[in-house]
């Protein structure tokens, strides 16, 4: 250790409290952490790229420093889904100090880990006050019937009004117009949950039938419009 020559000459102080770092809630238990290691929970982190035209949420399960479970979900940028694909095999088995400085590709992703570090090391996680924390695999339960993220995406100008495109309940197959012209619902059909049957043996008219439903005063609507061709 080299000291600058004013410190040389300066004579030493005895420190007072040595009370440590504060307490923070991990799993249901209060935790001082002084190193990786101490650091466990379950939490989210959102991201976005410096043009802004993609985002990122990011969801890890560490326990005890390690990351064991990550989600990575993406949107808007065609580039980024092909970088978590990177970042899922990268992040598990890596404790936060090491993903936080590993190259995941994507600056979206990266903000993630940075800002889902945040949230692990100042306790402020979904499982803060959840005795033994969430189980390996939670993360899933964030994600819609046929494991798809649940994604909103809605158009529209001010000449045409709204577009109803894909909701929580799925992706929007028409939209219900009342005698001014207004949406007041909309069919939907729910894609992940179709697929699923398919791939279990359902005939896919069928599948697409009995996965599709309504929202709103669909019935007796004045006309349906399709949102993508009209």
């Amino acid at each position: 250790m080299n000291y600058s020559h004013e410190v040389e000459r300066m004579c030493s102080l005895t420190k007072g409290p040595k009370h440590g770092p504060a307490p923070i809630p991990e799993e249901g238990k209060w935790v001082k952490a002084y190193q990786v290691g101490d650091i466990s929970g379950l939490s989210h982190g959102v991201g976005w790229c410096a043009p802004q035209q993609g985002c990122c949420k990011l969801t890890l399960n560490v326990k005890d420093g390690v990351i064991e479970e990550a989600l990575v979900e993406t949107l808007g940028c065609s580039g980024m889904t092909h970088s978590a694909a990177m970042a899922g095999e990268i992040l598990p088995g890596k404790t936060i100090l090491e993903a936080l400085n590993t190259d995941l590709v994507c600056d979206a992703i990266n903000v993630a880990m940075r800002e889902i570090f945040l949230q692990l090391v100042y306790g402020r996680t979904q499982t803060a006050f959840s005795e033994g924390g969430l189980p390996i695999g939670a993360s899933l339960e964030d994600l819609g019937k046929g494991l798809r993220s649940q994604v909103g995406t809605i158009f529209s100008t001010q000449k045409t009004g709204v577009r109803y495109l894909e909701m929580a309940e799925g992706y929007i197959t028409k939209v219900a117009v009342d005698e001014n012209g207004e949406a007041i619902g909309y069919a939907f059909v729910r894609v992940g949950k179709m697929l699923e049957d398919i791939r279990h043996g359902v005939d896919p008219k069928e599948a697409y039938e009995k996965n599709s439903g309504t929202y709103g005063r669909y019935d007796g609507a004045a006309k349906y419009i399709d949102p993508r061709e009209e």
